[in-house]
């Protein structure tokens, strides 16, 4: 963990948005017209996929992959221009949050202005053409740190660059196939203008990391990236809950995982949370029901860490737009449920300074598919139940006899011989040490 990470990232709340997909127009000036309703849910952090041009050459799909960059210091004219992104800018920090722009620095695209300058700086297969180290990334061609300095100069000024725009923080792609060495060099220069930076890296599962060392690559584990980021990615448990919510492994699999997580990491660590995001399904075409949805939402805000939510989520979406093309939100659904007003009271309970400091243990409960979490320092304890199975029974609790309120839904918790009879829906409650 970088030894300066602001622990108060565990109780933020980031909201992940696609911009050629998110409103009719799919531009800056539209999406300063949403910033209102983004705030309202509760949100800190507003991040945006690649805000570049897009590659032309070996496209995918009719526009293009975002992540297939052709220039790091232009806007994609699709979003409008350079002026409307800094409108963007000075009116997401009107409404008292921060913004964070993805950076791509594995690859870029097969026409980029990088690869036409200096074609020095790109990775070679052993044919000697440019290439990229994943079989499936057919539009992009990699970068190649080993070969030149330079390189790492001209990327960090891209980075001061934006920083000095006001852009409040960097989700790097694949952050974990680029060294170490450069990401902490990185985070030094751009501090020297906005000490309070934002660094969140993409890192990747166990098994990607194991399948491109088998290839004879460097790839970086979650470890190594908590020297230089503050956020990681919770890939290193995704395919766990993922495998759960498909039938494929007990829950407990999953949770054995992140009981580790805070043994392996440093007790500074933050994990970013999220159940979907343009790379992984809909978590509302995952679970059964509404009260899953619900259960499920609550979770991921009240475990240890940030949470993410990929716009629409809170409209109960199921289809996942496509990177490639024009496919938008369906925002019909909105507030469904009442679930943008849950992720608005869930956000609330997350800036509780116990999300920060408290000392947190996650377990299963006694009941199949329950999950008992709790925070606790010296003054009190937040303890919250969470019924996956929607099951009845009960579950016992590490606190006094008595009446307690749920912080969800306002009712009565009756707290006997240890235990709390389960509900349809998350318990979440608070008693003094």
């Amino acid at each position: 963990m970088a030894k300066d990470t602001n622990l108060s990232l565990r109780q933020s709340v980031i909201y992940q948005v696609y911009n050629r997909n998110h409103n009719l127009s799919g531009t800056f000036r539209e999406l300063i017209g949403d910033l209102e309703r983004i705030k309202q849910l509760g949100v800190d952090i507003l991040y945006l996929l690649p805000i570049h041009p897009i590659g032309k050459k070996d496209k995918k799909g009719e526009l293009g992959c975002p992540y297939s960059i052709q220039n790091y210091r232009e806007v994609n004219p699709e979003y409008g221009t350079l002026e409307d992104f800094k409108a963007l800018i000075e009116a997401t920090h009107k409404q008292g949050m921060k913004l964070m722009i993805d950076v791509v620095y594995n690859h870029t695209s097969r026409d980029s202005y990088l690869l036409n300058q200096h074609p020095e700086w790109f990775y070679l297969n052993k044919d000697g053409q440019f290439a990229n180290r994943v079989g499936d990334w057919s539009d992009i061609t990699d970068l190649d740190y080993s070969k030149d300095v330079a390189l790492w100069d001209e990327l960090i000024e891209t980075l001061k660059y934006w920083a000095a725009l006001g852009v409040d923080g960097y989700r790097c792609d694949v952050a974990s196939f680029v060294p170490v060495e450069f990401w902490l060099r990185a985070r030094r220069e751009v501090a020297e203008i906005n000490p309070d930076f934002i660094w969140l890296a993409e890192s990747v599962d166990g098994g990607f990391i194991n399948y491109i060392r088998s290839q004879g690559f460097e790839v970086h584990s979650d470890c190594e990236m908590y020297q230089a980021f503050d956020i990681c990615y919770d890939y290193d448990v995704f395919a766990f809950y993922k495998d759960y919510l498909l039938g494929r492994a007990p829950l407990g699999e999953y949770i054995k995982r992140v009981q580790m997580q805070e043994v392996i990491y440093p007790g500074n660590y933050v994990k970013l949370r999220c159940l979907e995001n343009h790379d992984q399904a809909r978590i509302a075409s995952l679970v059964k029901s509404v009260e899953q949805l619900k259960m499920w939402t609550a979770f991921v805000y009240l475990q240890k860490g940030a949470t993410m939510i990929y716009a629409g989520q809170e409209a109960l979406c199921t289809h996942t737009p496509s990177l490639f093309d024009i496919d938008k939100v369906d925002w019909l659904r909105y507030n469904e449920a009442g679930m943008a007003d849950l992720m608005c009271q869930l956000a609330s309970l997350k800036k509780d300074d116990i999300m920060r400091d408290g000392f947190y243990t996650i377990e299963l409960g006694e009941v199949l598919d329950t999950v008992r979490l709790m925070y606790h320092t010296k003054v009190k304890k937040r303890i919250a139940i969470f019924n996956f199975g929607l099951k009845s029974g009960e579950v016992s609790v590490d606190t006094v006899d008595g009446e307690y309120k749920n912080l969800l839904t306002n009712e009565v918790i009756r707290v006997k011989a240890g235990k709390v009879m389960l509900t349809a829906e998350p318990i979440v409650f608070e008693a003094n040490q």
